[in-house]
């Protein structure tokens, strides 16, 4: 059976070197990266919940929650595709941004694409911050979303290509690690600002974004280039020299020469794009697009998102609502952490397989919790204490399952997987298709809410229960491999290897007439 294949034959060369504090520097500031992305993600549900706010650019749902135009639905107070197109345009131009970042990470190395997105994101945050009208919001999120798109595009591959192999999922997962701090900070200071008495607290909120970006465009401007994008751009010497201060020691001769080895197969492919459609890259393809994919029908994003809306939704007053998500916030903050200390030694699949199991139950502990206090009309009549601690209790543990499984997985893994060659584009692939359900669920959220009522949850239980399965047959452990020799985890796997030509034949078809 295909889910059996774990670990063995993987490879078995040892590259020298340590985990030195330069790696260790350099990787936390490219996880800046991840701050942006995180802190938008909180920042949205938090803004959208807050009366001033509605009440000058969303008049409608406005008047909706407070009854000055009443419906016969509590579900659906909150239904507004403009009001959605707020918080869904952003990963729209995080698309777009992703595949045009791929062109210039190849060609420029990864930095300049970190600089790129934190100045994208700080020009958005500007103008959301002194918005006035619908449209600067739109066009600020817009901005933010090319900035997010550069930054998820170019830091995962800069941290797993920098990493020592030992290492890899743990610092990878600071990008992760810093999303979940980003949302965070952006839940309090929500709090925080709602309680503003001149109603401009949203403004702050907003505007803040710009310190996070700040912090990636100074970050970048100092990190080292990757050795192998050095080599990619034909600076082998200065790859070399950078090799051995990431590394710690100068016995850098395998990995370089693997290094240069996985470049110059790189150069053979003229069209990364193209190539990703051969069969050899059907499990690199298939991957880059399965994860994301089902990251974001894991309901995630939807707690994200709309954590204060989805509690305000539910009987939870308004300061109560951005309390509740603060609480879930600093949850996934604090189960990342469980992430970062056991990736690389309890390995990748039975992470997720963890996760989707604590993440299935809380679903249908959700729906059920919901579905007998609210039934279909949303209307509860006063909501116990004991009712609301429990929801957020629940959400708590949802949370905690998602941020040690597929939150920072659905990240570490397509970055660690791709072959030099195509790994840029594979790595568009992979942002790309997240952005586009991401956007797809923050559009269609509310009025997913509205018609499937408390089934949003057993919607999304059900897909937990498919991406695990699907984790369990097609994902094979990458534990401790070294990234240059990746390919031999799909060469082994009993499924993938149908499709994935193994070294000795790849060697025998270069030089056919070798031997008789």
């Amino acid at each position: 059976m295909a889910g059996g294949f774990i670990e063995k034959g993987s490879s078995e060369k040892n590259y020298p070197g340590k985990l030195t504090f330069r790696v260790f520097i350099t990787c936390v500031t490219a996880a800046f990266g991840g701050l942006i992305f995180g802190y938008d993600l909180g920042i949205s549900g938090g803004v959208t919940s807050m009366d001033p706010f509605l009440k000058k650019f969303f008049p409608d749902v406005y008047a909706k929650e407070h009854n000055i135009k009443p419906t016969d639905n509590q579900y659906c107070k909150f239904d507004s595709q403009v009001l959605t197109l707020f918080t869904s345009s952003l990963y729209l131009a995080a698309l777009v941004a992703s595949i045009f970042a791929s062109k210039v990470t190849r060609a420029f190395g990864r930095r300049l694409t970190m600089i790129s997105g934190g100045v994208l994101f700080l020009a958005g945050a500007a103008l959301n911050g002194f918005a006035q009208q619908v449209w600067m919001l739109i066009v600020g999120r817009m901005l933010l979303g090319f900035g997010i798109g550069c930054a998820n595009q170019s830091v995962p591959i800069y941290v797993s290509e920098v990493a020592p192999y030992k290492y890899r999922g743990a610092l990878n997962m600071l990008f992760q690690l810093a999303i979940t701090i980003g949302i965070f900070v952006a839940n309090i200071l929500n709090y925080l600002f709602a309680k503003m008495e001149n109603g401009e607290g949203w403004r702050y909120s907003l505007g803040l974004a710009g310190v996070p970006a700040i912090m990636i465009i100074i970050g970048a401007m100092f990190l080292p280039d990757s050795p192998n994008s050095l080599i990619e751009r034909g600076q082998a010497e200065k790859a070399k020299e950078e090799l051995i201060k990431i590394r710690g020691t100068d016995d850098v001769d395998e990995e370089f020469k693997d290094l240069v080895a996985a470049s110059e197969a790189s150069k053979q492919v003229k069209h990364p794009w193209s190539s990703l459609l051969k069969s050899e890259y059907r499990p690199h393809l298939t991957m880059a697009i399965a994860i994301p994919f089902f990251q974001q029908l894991t309901g995630m994003n939807v707690i994200t998102f709309y954590a204060p809306v989805l509690f305000k939704t539910i009987g939870f007053g308004g300061t109560a609502s951005l309390m509740s998500a603060m609480i879930t916030g600093g949850c996934n903050a604090l189960a990342t952490l469980v992430s970062i200390f056991t990736v690389d030694k309890v390995g990748r699949r039975k992470l997720f397989l963890e996760g989707g199991a604590q993440m299935f139950i809380c679903q249908l502990v959700i729906a059920a919790a919901i579905g007998s206090k609210f039934g279909t009309d949303g209307n509860p009549g006063v909501l116990p204490k004991w009712f609301a601690l429990t929801v957020v209790v629940f959400i708590c543990i949802y949370v905690a399952g998602f941020a040690w499984s597929w939150g920072p997985l659905g990240w570490l893994v397509p970055s660690e997987i791709f072959p030099l060659e195509v790994r840029s584009a594979a790595q568009s692939v992979n942002v790309s298709v997240n952005m586009i359900f991401t956007f797809a669920i923050a559009q269609v959220f509310t009025a997913m809410l509205c018609h499937m009522k408390f089934g949003l949850f057993i919607f999304f239980a059900f897909f937990v229960i498919v991406m695990s399965i699907f984790i369990y047959k097609f994902l094979p452990e990458t534990k401790g491999v070294p990234i240059e020799e990746i390919s031999l985890v799909w060469e082994n796997h009993p499924y993938w290897n149908k499709f994935v030509k193994s070294s000795a034949q790849k060697n025998k078809i270069a030089a056919p007439d070798s031997q008789v």
